[in-house]
Formats: C-alpha cells, sequence, structure tokens
C-alpha cells in the first residue's frame, strides 16, 4: 500500500509528515516542547519482536527534542550498549535495569519498574 505523503521536493528539501510544510517553516517542533505524560519514568524490559534480544525501553522521560537526544546517548554511554530513541521511548540493548532506575531516580524523577 502505497504512501501518498511527500517527503522530500527539489523546491525546498524535506517537508515535516504532520504539517507537510517545508522543515525551515514548521511549526510542528514548537509544540512538542513539553511532552505529555502522567510524571512517572517507566523502565522495562523487552524481547517482543527482536528475535529473542534483550531491551530495556524506558519511558515517560519529561524531555523532549535534542534534552531528550543527548540524555538517551548518556544512558546508553552508560551501559556500554547501543539502542535508539523512538517515539519519545529510550531503547538500550540488553537488560540495564538495576542499572538505570538509580541513574533516573538521581535526577529527581518517580521511576517505576514496569513489565516483567
Amino acid at each position: 500500500m502505497a504512501s501518498n505523503r511527500l517527503v522530500y521536493s527539489t523546491d525546498h528539501g524535506r517537508t515535516c509528515s504532520r504539517c507537510r510544510k517545508p522543515m525551515a517553516k514548521c511549526r510542528c517542533k514548537a509544540k512538542d516542547a513539553t511532552p505529555a505524560g502522567d510524571g512517572i519514568v517507566r523502565v522495562m524490559h523487552s524481547t517482543k519482536a527482536r528475535r529473542g534480544k534483550a531491551v530495556t525501553i524506558i519511558t515517560g522521560v519529561p524531555l523532549a527534542g535534542a534534552e531528550l537526544k543527548a540524555f538517551a546517548k548518556k544512558l546508553k554511554a552508560r551501559c556500554g550498549a547501543g539502542g535508539a530513541l523512538k517515539d519519545g521511548a529510550i531503547e538500550v540493548q540488553g537488560d540495564h535495569r538495576e542499572l538505570l532506575i538509580p541513574l533516573l531516580e538521581a535526577k529527581g524523577w518517580v521511576v517505576k519498574r514496569a513489565g516483567g
């Protein structure tokens, strides 16, 4: 099934997938400044859809944009593992819940261990 959205134009370069305006004129970035949530950072372990590979997923971090990306990089470096930032959730390869929970609590956030 083909998507009918414009991703790149030779006239103005990349376009926003939400508002479909050039990235330079996109207003969506400003809306993402404060993430919505209940104020609880959840740390969970998952192997679903990863062929049995363990991943630690951190959701609810009250940071946005470049701050969240930098914080994810810091956590991955602390664990000595790779990972990704997907839809506001930080994924760190491997089971690092015991290491990450004290780091998150040190930032002053309420942290809960979620899932298995």
